[in-house]
C-alpha cells in the first residue's frame, strides 16, 4: 500500500473516472491518503463526482510520472465519520481553506475490491489487490 500512496503522492495529480448514466466522466484529483490502512480520497458533496460515485461506486484512477503509470480500479466506500474527514485534511493542510470536518460537506471514501496495477514501457506490469 506504502508503494501506492507514495506514486500518487510523487505524481501530485491523478485522474479519476466515474460514470455518468452512459457517460464516462474525468476530473484530476489530488488527494490519495492512507488512514487504518486504506487508501482514501477526499471530495465534497456538492460536486457532481459525489453523486457519480453515490449512484455507481466503480471507479478508476489513473496516475503518471517519469515514465511509470499507476492504474487502479475498484469501488469506493463512503466513510462519514468524523476522525477519517479530520485525518484527511490533517494530511492536506490546505484544503481546510474549502473544508472542514463537521461542515456537512466534506466526504472521504476508501477503496475496496481494489486492483493496482503498475506499467512502463521498460517493465514488466504489476498488480496488487487490496
Amino acid at each position: 500500500m506504502e508503494r501506492i500512496i507514495n506514486f500518487l503522492k510523487e505524481a501530485d495529480t491523478y485522474y479519476l473516472a466515474t460514470i455518468e448514466g452512459d457517460q464516462p466522466r474525468v476530473r484530476p484529483f489530488g488527494t490519495a491518503h492512507l488512514f487504518e490502512g486504506k487508501l482514501y480520497i477526499q471530495t465534497g458533496k456538492v460536486k457532481d463526482v459525489s453523486t457519480q460515485i453515490h449512484a455507481n461506486p466503480k471507479v478508476e484512477i489513473c496516475a503518471y510520472k517519469n515514465g511509470e503509470w499507476l492504474r487502479i480500479a475498484g469501488e469506493l466506500v463512503e466513510d462519514d465519520r468524523r476522525e477519517a474527514k479530520q485525518s484527511m485534511l490533517d494530511a492536506y493542510p490546505s484544503l481546510q481553506k474549502m473544508y472542514s470536518a463537521d461542515d456537512g460537506n466534506t466526504e472521504v471514501f476508501y477503496f475496496k475490491n481494489a486492483t493496482a496495477t503498475f506499467y512502463s514501457f521498460t517493465h514488466e506490469k504489476e498488480s496488487v489487490n487490496f
